[in-house]
């Protein structure tokens, strides 16, 4: 049975204690039913009364399975939201659009965000209850932010560098709060249950970038 480990970073800090991945076909398809079950049941049940032996049910396994693949309620929660991680931050997103329409990207970017903000509403409201009460949970919903201010800060560099984009701005700065914008909007419409529409909140969001960043025309 694979150990559990635990991730420590520069700073001293330590992830959730996780388990080292399976190395067979059938272990990471059994691993995959388990992350699947668990995303049902937190959205079902809520993180606090989800309990293992409902995401082992859900899943199709044995009880005692679970700790082949996971140490802890938190380790698999953990998994799901890393699979959320890579779904939001939409890596070629920018090969839908002219990668000479900097106007075009941010739309791009901000509606496909927006879209899958609101298919994960549920886990990304159990994510911000979850932060508030536990520090690993705070570090993780801090590194996930930072992926996407490292993302957009890169792509300002970008742009002022082809003398399109406000010179003057730190590019991680203006990334930082542009990107918290966009998530609070986001958070106020799908988990506040306001009631903006997609394409609305997507057009205004992505003027409000373009000119926070005093994008100039390509043309």
């Amino acid at each position: 049975m694979p150990r559990p480990t635990t991730s420590r970073r520069e700073d001293g800090s330590t992830t959730v204690p996780h388990r080292e991945p399976p190395l067979t076909v059938r272990g990471a398809r059994t691993r995959a039913r388990l992350v699947a079950a668990a995303r049902t049941v937190f959205e079902r049940d809520g993180f606090l009364n989800a309990r293992l032996a409902d995401i082992t049910t859900e899943a199709g396994t044995a009880s005692g399975s679970f700790y082949t693949y996971f140490s802890s309620k938190e380790e698999i929660f953990q998994a799901v939201l890393e699979e959320l991680q890579d779904e939001m931050l939409h890596p070629h997103v920018h090969d839908l659009v002219d990668a000479d329409d900097p106007v075009s990207s941010i739309a791009a970017s901000t509606h496909a965000y927006l879209e899958s903000y609101q298919r994960n509403a549920k886990l990304m409201q159990l994510l911000e209850q979850v932060a508030n009460v536990d520090d690993k949970f705070r570090e993780l919903r801090k590194r996930r932010a930072d992926a996407f201010a490292r993302r957009n800060a890169q792509a300002i560099r970008d742009l002022q560098a082809r003398g399109l984009a406000d010179p003057k701005l730190n590019p991680i700065l203006a990334a930082g709060s542009l990107s918290s914008m966009v998530a609070r909007a986001a958070y106020t419409n799908w988990v506040l249950g306001e009631d903006w529409d997609l394409d609305e909140l997507s057009d205004t969001l992505t003027q409000l970038w373009v000119n926070a960043l005093k994008i100039q025309p390509t043309t």
